[in-house]
């Protein structure tokens, strides 16, 4: 796997996920053409139900009692299929009730038309609706289900029949026909319904593979752009400090490029977080440690800054105060990241002399040196911004956890006073 890909997994795992979004990311049209199968189904459910009710209500082949009894069996759950198909909720469970019921009917009918004197070559209503269960097992069931219904189904209506007239010679030549059609006809129901679900399938296969394949492209073009934005601050802040160190000559030469120098040192620390300027009115150490558990609360982690300030509180420029907020919060943050936050906790230490900033972790620690130098997490984030500042910044690590110490002295001299 990639870097770009690591990024793109990480990021897509810390966005909260419903459960109908997480469904449609892969089945988007699937799920629209079940929908549309299940109208139809209910469409066509409708109208062979409809014209089977009408030849069940006048049949007079049923014996007194089993008549009424029947026909609630099987058109009651027939009613709730149609019912969810065109809702679209429930569809599953009740055409499977529907099959269910159905097959119930007809295990019933032998005992029901016994003995009764009909024409043979007039269909009983149940076959009106035969197919009606086998497109019922279509949506109900997995295919291999589905498959076993739309043969066994109209098989069933067939012996059913010939049980319920003894097995009449001339009634053979009828059940075959009926028997036949019902099996045709499921037979293309039920291909037609996989040939949808099959193409809706392949669909949202090459649509997941479209769409993680630009995001791969996206990825590499995001960290390309950002490639190019670090290379061109570097061409424009940095290389600009370097030329006007090396053509200093003068003390206030002297003094532009250094400035110029810590203000490259600020803009490329900040290359992973919009710091911004801002304001440069003073502040205390004792807001300082309010911003750090502010920023904190922002990194999902709640942190009480111990303060403690002896000989007076010392004023901090706001440029410098944000540089120590951004650099202990970014010590904050790898604390959480690599050490789970175990043992995390900070402390702030202030008096006219100097502020001193503790982030201590009781993680398994890391190994400075080794850490890859395009990782800015310490290097650029914490020790290059507190040194663009005039600070300066400790790192000590081991199998006990890990400190980060932040200080920085007020400076009397020339490099602060023009800055």
């Amino acid at each position: 796997m990639t870097d770009s890909e690591e990024i793109l997994d990480e990021a897509w795992g810390h966005i909260p996920q419903s459960r109908d979004a997480s469904a449609s990311i892969g089945s988007f049209t699937r799920l629209r053409v079940e929908r549309i199968i299940s109208a139809v189904a209910g469409a066509g459910s409708l109208l062979l139900g409809a014209q089977a009710l009408v030849v069940a209500l006048g049949s007079t082949i049923e014996q007194a009692g089993w008549h009424e009894p029947l026909i609630v069996a099987a058109f009651a759950p027939l009613a709730l299929m149609i019912i969810a198909c065109f809702v679209g909720r429930g569809v599953r469970f009740t055409a499977g009730l529907f099959v269910f019921c159905y097959i119930g009917v007809l295990a019933l009918w032998p005992t029901a038309a016994a003995g009764t004197e009909v024409d043979l070559s007039i269909a009983p209503w149940p076959w009106h609706i035969v197919n009606i269960a086998t497109l019922a097992a279509v949506l109900a069931f997995p295919l291999p289900i589905q498959l076993a219904a739309t043969m066994l189904i109209p098989l069933l209506y067939g012996l059913v029949r010939l049980i319920a007239d003894s097995f009449a010679t001339d009634l053979w030549y009828y059940v075959i026909i009926e028997v036949s059609f019902s099996l045709i006809f499921g037979g293309v129901l039920l291909a037609l319904a996989w040939v949808f679900r099959s193409v809706a399938i392949g669909v949202d296969e090459t649509r997941a593979r479209a769409v993680e394949s630009y995001s791969r492209a996206a990825a590499a073009n995001a960290a390309e752009q950002e490639r190019v934005a670090v290379a061109a601050l570097m061409h424009d802040s940095v290389l600009a400090a370097l030329i006007a160190a090396e053509r200093s000559d003068t003390p206030r030469g002297r003094v532009l490029a250094v400035a110029m120098a810590r203000e490259a040192l600020t803009r490329l620390a900040n290359t992973e977080q919009d710091a911004g300027e801002g304001s440069d009115e003073v502040r205390s150490a004792q807001s300082i440690a309010e911003a750090i558990e502010a920023a904190s609360r922002e990194l999902g982690t709640r942190i009480a800054v111990h303060v403690e300030i002896r000989s007076g509180d010392l004023d901090v420029p706001g440029r410098i105060s944000r540089a120590l907020v951004l650099a202990a919060t970014q010590a904050v943050a790898n604390a959480v990241e690599h050490a789970g936050g175990v043992g995390l906790e900070a402390s702030l230490y202030a008096d006219d002399e100097r502020i001193h900033i503790e982030v201590r972790d009781a993680g398994g620690g890391f190994d400075l040196d080794a850490v890859p130098d395009d990782r800015l997490g310490i290097r650029a984030s914490i020790i290059a911004r507190v040194a663009a500042v005039g600070g300066s910044t400790e790192v000590e690590s081991g199998a006990e956890g890990t400190t980060v110490r932040l200080e920085w002295r007020p400076r009397r001299d020339a490099y602060l006073e023009d800055a």
